[in-house]
């Protein structure tokens, strides 16, 4: 039983192919850092209720409706029409405006009372969650590709990034 050539070039490849395999599985980022989380913040809704997110998410899944403009109010509108959202009982949705934090507490409470203004019904309101942070690092931290238009996003009771659409 002589150690042949060819039985060493089997072995070095699959040498190399294992050591591949466990550089690519501790050296890669896991499914969830590839698509992202919500970060954790303090928040409130517009009832007033406030909110640790993601530890107050209360359901399984979570579709958040996330605006980054203004202007994103009415794409996120119409999404919350087109899924008839408010005739679906078994959806835990949420309208999600992340604002940059004006670093007061005026200035927060004039863009709540603007957003009130918008939506003076309760049940609205109890989906209304604005969140007041660092606008491009919510976007790094929950893998969104940028605060040009609204996202989509399905989260999971610990935060996590289960699917997301622009």
């Amino acid at each position: 039983m002589g150690f042949s050539v060819q039985h060493g070039k089997d072995a070095a490849f699959w040498l190399v192919a294992v050591l591949a395999a466990c550089v690519l599985a501790l050296g890669f980022p896991s499914e969830r850092s590839v698509m992202g989380s919500l970060p954790p913040v303090a928040a409130k809704d517009l009832n007033h209720k406030r909110l640790q997110l993601p530890a107050d998410l209360r359901a399984e899944r979570t579709l958040a409706l996330i605006g980054f403009e203004r202007s994103h109010a009415l794409g996120v509108d119409s999404w919350v029409q087109g899924l008839r959202l408010h005739q679906q009982p078994g959806i835990v949705w949420l309208r999600m405006p992340v604002l940059n934090d004006p670093g007061s507490a005026h200035h927060r409470e004039a863009l709540e009372a603007f957003l009130m203004a918008r939506y003076p019904d309760r049940q609205d309101r109890a989906r209304l969650v604005p969140v007041f942070t660092d606008r491009d690092q919510f976007v790094r931290t929950a893998g969104l590709t940028s605060t040009r238009q609204p996202h989509a996003v399905v989260l999971g009771r610990g935060g996590e990034v289960l699917a997301r659409a622009e």
